[in-house]
């Protein structure tokens, strides 16, 4: 158990953080950038949150439901690589059901490219974070990630693995990068008056632990090659005191806390993208 967190400003703020971290209402529509000659292919980017910009904290437009923006690893990977056609469907909050519905279509015969990252806010991460920072006890946050583990682990493979199927479906001779998420904590160090203790940290840890691990699986009874961020964000996760590749909860920022920060993308997942796809 950790010391008091201003339990009442915490509270207030809740349902803001709950809604609007990860979960933002994912909308339809994607943006096209075609840069220069298509002959060297067609790069398609599916995902949630974490393959666009909140964490980045610079957009295309302040309108944007989606929160695209410039300098995340599916555009970085796209401006190397300026013989593709680009196409980012990506949009923050989706989930795998709104990825199908809303994002496969993007995905053409001709598409030899795709990045697909969603699963997190099937299970509720966010739900999670917000409760793991609200509550006093322990407990309560070790049975909040428990009960999203169970999710991960009971519900979300089928979910995935329609999903895997539609993007093969949609995209019959791509190649597929399934595209994992961090753990968020480095599990012995400070992080000031509302820092979560260890016990909860791990927790959370576990809980991307878990998720991954869920991801890995389906990925490979699909054929899709996956792309586990773990080992290079570890030296970087929040708490570290080294260069943070992950933005930490700002009361100010809600929306843009939790998610890859410009260094996550450029330096964590780009090259991991880059080893894997070229």
């Amino acid at each position: 158990m950790r010391s008091s967190k201003g339990l009442g400003r915490l509270a207030s703020l809740s349902l803001t953080l709950a809604t609007i971290c990860l979960s933002v209402t994912a909308a339809s529509g994607a943006r096209a950038a075609d840069a220069g000659p298509t002959d060297g292919g067609k790069y398609v980017a599916l995902g949630d949150s974490y393959a666009v910009a909140p964490g980045t904290r610079v957009y295309d437009s302040p309108d944007d439901p989606c929160r695209r923006g410039p300098l995340t690893y599916p555009r970085l990977w796209a401006q190397q690589h300026p013989s593709y056609a680009f196409v980012e469907a990506s949009c923050s909050g989706a989930t795998t059901a709104e990825l199908t519905s809303r994002q496969m279509p993007q995905l053409t015969a001709d598409t030899t490219l795709v990045t697909v990252q969603v699963g997190g806010n099937d299970v509720g991460f966010v739900d999670v974070l917000t409760h793991c920072i609200l509550t006093i006890d322990d407990k309560d946050c070790v049975a909040g990630v428990e009960a999203a583990k169970a999710a991960a682990t009971n519900t979300l493979p089928s979910a995935l693995a329609d999903t895997y199927a539609s993007v093969r479906a949609h995209a019959p001779s791509a190649k597929v990068v399934v595209v994992g998420y961090p753990r968020l904590y480095t599990i012995r160090g400070t992080c000031g008056i509302f820092g979560l203790s260890d016990t909860e940290r791990t927790a959370l840890n576990s809980a991307a632990d878990t998720l991954d691990s869920v991801l890995a699986d389906q990925a490979t009874k699909a054929g899709f090659t996956f792309l586990d961020p773990r080992p290079a964000f570890d030296p970087h996760t929040i708490c570290s005191h080294a260069e943070t590749w992950v933005t930490s909860l700002e009361w100010d920022k809600i929306n843009e806390s939790y998610h890859p920060n410009k260094a996550g993308h450029r330096e964590g997942y780009l090259p991991l993208l880059t080893a894997l796809a070229g």
